[in-house]
């Protein structure tokens, strides 16, 4: 039995429980890429909260579910994410069962692992318009039949891939995904990145296509862009005008870099959350290369930072309750409980929850389908539609950066490894942060966007803070011992200059290229 340290009760998690797992739920594709090989041995209800418990939590397996057919040695997943019940418990789950959840993703330091996703925009090299569906399905498609991927269906649709650990998604506009494996050293996320850059420029070349590594898209509006056939985006989409002006912008035209990293106990992710808030503007300005929409400069730096403020507050932010005294695994679940639902997925159908309190269900209330209890799969669900700064599942997410050109890929990672997975480096973040406000991050957060490193903090600049975070995130990363200081490059690049990616660009846009967008897409091509 682990004992996770905790603000209040203790919460104990009991190893060794065999869990039940049905055919779906084995191959199912993960929504995130940090510990994959746990993300859906979902814990049953435990049946009493006491550490000294010898009760066995009763389960039952759920009914063995037909999942597709094999072809070759590939399988056609015949269900999407989110899944249904992974196990069907004896009793109607609690708050605890909720906390011990995200109490689950502790792990000892040897087992840690660092997770990267990263999106980017596919385009007609001819036209340089956005792929279409069909275009989409041809390449998913030739992915798993050239390099034995294991393809992801939703009805009669191609909306994903899964090999091992790593998963293949599309967001709604069609904007292309990689998950990555969870992985010890960061040689090995590059090298993931090398390779799934690899196999899709394979495919792609021959089809006349193209990806942009860019966090907007800097040419085509709304109405030029696809929408992928998944029954989650169409319940998202009618509901996000209805909660914020650029929900629609954020799902159909930005594109992200993150990292996705583990944590010890309950004290060691307060403290990574901590670090990672008040430092997100800092990578922000970093990582900052969105300065283009509708075929011209927009005024930021980083458009894509921008429109997470007025996509929908209830669910995004800088979280200021992290830094209460109070905070932990249970004020965090407090807080997704209040957060607005936008579907429950039974029967292989997405039910419109728009809106809706999880509060509700855990009471058998919500209106979308009333008298139904939640499942810990709907929980787990629930907590991927929550999209703050630095997100916690059960693992940290450093969500602040844009989708840039392959060097940013390794970057980015290298970044909050050398400073959160090193316990000096964490140290000094925290002691250099102890005094900033709640109304200072959140300035940081509102004016990063639109001066990045420029932006005045106190008696200098962000610049000036960077450098000095630039030099924590060396050192984790030389005390590491991986020889991984290599990977920082980039960013040391825009530290030394003060000069961020857009800014290069926008440098290109008004100089060598003419006023012209279009050299962007060669500018950034991977």
């Amino acid at each position: 039995m682990t004992l996770l340290a905790q603000a209040g009760p203790s919460y104990c998690i009991p190893t060794g429980i065999s869990r039940c797992k049905t055919a779906q739920n084995v191959v199912i594709a993960m929504a995130s890429s940090m510990d994959a090989s746990k993300l859906k041995e979902t814990p049953p209800r435990f049946s009493s909260l006491s550490c000294n418990s010898s009760k066995t939590p009763q389960i039952l397996s759920s009914e063995s579910l037909s999942v597709g057919v094999k072809r070759g040695h590939r399988v056609a997943v015949a269900v999407s994410p989110p899944t249904e019940d992974a196990v069907i418990a004896t009793e109607p789950l609690t708050k605890e069962d909720l906390i011990r959840y995200l109490a689950s993703g502790c792990k000892p330091k040897e087992n840690w692992r660092i997770g990267t996703e990263h999106e980017k925009f596919g385009f007609e090299i001819g036209t340089l318009r956005p792929m279409k569906y069909e275009q989409i399905a041809e390449l998913l498609h030739g992915i798993a039949e050239r390099f034995d991927w294991d393809r992801i269906m939703e009805g009669d649709n191609i909306i994903g891939l899964k090999q091992g650990k790593q998963n293949i998604s599309l967001e709604p506009g069609g904007q292309f995904e990689l998950s990555g494996a969870p992985v010890e050293t960061l040689h090995q996320t590059c090298a993931e990145v090398n390779s799934h850059l690899y196999q899709v420029k394979a495919v792609t070349e021959e089809m006349g296509i193209g990806f942009l590594g860019i966090g907007f898209q800097p040419k085509w509006g709304l109405k030029d862009i696809p929408v992928m056939p998944k029954g989650r985006y169409d319940i998202m989409r009618n509901y996000m005008p209805k909660v914020g002006s650029l929900g629609l912008d954020m799902m159909f035209r930005t594109c992200t870099v993150q990292v996705n990293l583990d944590f010890i106990s309950e004290a060691d992710m307060i403290r990574k959350f901590r670090a990672g808030l008040a430092l997100q503007p800092i990578a922000t300005a970093l990582f900052a290369n969105s300065p283009f929409s509708d075929g011209k400069p927009n005024g930021y730096l980083s458009l894509r930072s921008h429109i997470w403020t007025d996509t929908d507050n209830n669910r995004a932010g800088m979280l200021p309750f992290v830094f209460y005294d109070t905070f932990g695994f249970e004020q965090y679940v407090d807080y997704a409980l209040d957060v607005p639902m936008y579907f429950v997925y039974r029967e292989k159908k997405y039910i419109d929850c728009t809106g809706m309190s999880f509060r509700d269900f855990l009471a058998g209330k919500l209106p979308c389908i009333p008298g139904e209890l939640p499942t810990l799969d709907d929980w787990e669900n629930h907590l991927t539609t929550i999209f703050p700064e630095v997100r916690l599942k059960r693992y940290l997410e450093m969500r602040g950066a844009d989708g840039g050109p392959w060097r940013s890929l390794c970057a980015l990672p290298a970044f909050w490894v050398g400073l959160l997975y090193d316990e000096d480096s964490l140290q000094s973040v925290l002691d250099m942060t102890a005094d900033w406000t709640s109304e200072e991050r959140q300035m940081l957060r509102n004016k990063v966007p639109k001066t990045g490193l420029k932006t005045p903090f106190r008696d200098g600049l962000l610049r000036h803070v960077a450098e000095e975070v630039l030099k924590l995130a060396k050192d984790g990363l030389e005390r590491r011992g991986f020889k991984e200081v290599g990977f920082l490059n980039a960013v040391s690049d825009v530290v030394s200059t003060g000069v961020t990616p857009a800014e290069k660009l926008l440098e290109l846009y008004h100089g060598k290229w003419g006023r012209s967008i279009d050299p962007v897409f060669e500018e950034l091509l991977y």
